[in-house]
């Protein structure tokens, strides 16, 4: 296959930052993608809806000419947020889900929820009212090896809380493991899964090749290739409960070259062809469009979009770097290539 025509997609989980960052970072996703869930967690977070209605202004105000993007925001959620912001975010149409940090489980994740426990009062209205709420599936305890806290976070937290709310929507974002497949795939309606291109694209020893490489360092971490695979095999199934979201987290090259590296890989730069290069290797090219572009829109409860893009089997050389602000961004295959090229 040399070239594939498909409907424009949507990215279902994404960290545009702020400032000088988010006028760097827009172009890229706006290029291919027609909408994208916003994640809340800038300093400081976005947890009312008036900071996240403030928040997509920016983001359109920077929006280059010529092209069209919507974004779908998001609130944090915290130990503080109360059913009646539920109620603001439902009511105001721009607010699509509310994102779930266990505290410290990653970047920005300090004003995080420290116990389930204390909002089970939210998370019920949450569920009456019909919003989405956005998890992000580790454990914290440290006593927990850092390639298990997906596991173990689906048995301590998740599968307790989608069973205390069973009307609750959730989406278990950027899955990693063949537990997390199992279970959102066996698990009841109301419950679907975002994958990343990293994620089906590389395993733990991405991360070691040659040295250490810290540009590929996210949370959650790579794993072993048996968990790459059984992603692999999901998507390919064509289920209607995994759907694209790359978590393309953008940090400046000293930030992550660093003692203390921060954890995030920019994606959004080759995106799409990035999974069309997973699916080409699942041998699921048919299924890559309900993937990007079906799945979570229907899951949303939003209208599928119009307009298509098209890809071409067309190798193209990564840059080393781009411009991040003052400094620099290092992309997910920075000085290598990609088989895949969207057309202009």
């Amino acid at each position: 296959m040399r070239s594939l025509r498909l409907t424009r997609p949507d990215d279902w989980h994404l960290h545009l930052r702020d400032g000088t960052a988010l006028a760097a970072l827009l172009p890229f996703t706006a290029r291919q993608f027609a909408r994208a869930i916003v994640m809340p967690n800038l300093r400081p977070p976005v947890t009312t809806t008036a900071q996240a209605r403030a928040y997509r202004e920016r983001i359109l105000a920077t929006l280059p000419a010529g092209l069209r993007f919507e974004p779908l925001m998001t609130l944090y959620l915290t130990d503080r947020t109360s059913p009646a912001e539920i109620d603001t975010a439902r009511a105001s149409g721009v607010v699509h889900g509310v994102k779930y940090y266990p505290a410290g489980a990653t970047t920005n994740s300090e004003s995080g929820v420290t116990d389930i426990a204390r909002v089970d009062a939210v998370l019920a209205h949450m569920a009456a009212v019909g919003m989405v709420l956005q998890v992000h599936g580790e454990v914290t305890d440290p006593a927990v090896d850092v390639f298990d806290r997906e596991a173990v976070f689906i048995e301590r937290v998740l599968a307790p809380l989608i069973e205390r709310h069973p009307r609750l929507k959730v989406v278990f974002e950027h899955i990693t493991t063949r537990e997390a497949v199992r279970f959102v795939l066996g698990a009841r309606a109301g419950i679907a899964a975002t994958v990343t291109p990293q994620h089906l694209l590389m395993n733990r020893n991405a991360l070691f090749t040659g040295g250490i490489r810290p540009h590929h360092y996210c949370l959650p971490v790579l794993k072993a290739d048996l968990h790459r695979l059984s992603l692999l095999d999901a998507v390919a199934s064509g289920t209607p409960r995994l759907f694209l979201g790359t978590d393309s987290a953008p940090h400046a090259r000293h930030t992550k070259e660093a003692a203390c590296g921060c954890a995030g890989i920019f994606s959004a730069h080759g995106a799409l062809e990035l999974y069309a290069e997973a699916f080409e290797e699942a041998g699921a090219l048919s299924h890559l469009e309900a993937f990007a572009a079906f799945h979570g829109a229907d899951f949303y409860g939003l209208p599928r979009n119009s307009g298509q893009v098209t890809l071409v089997r067309e190798s193209w050389d990564v840059p080393a770097h781009y411009p991040f602000g003052e400094d620099e961004l290092v992309p997910l295959r920075a000085g290598e290539r990609i088989a895949w090229r969207m057309a202009p």
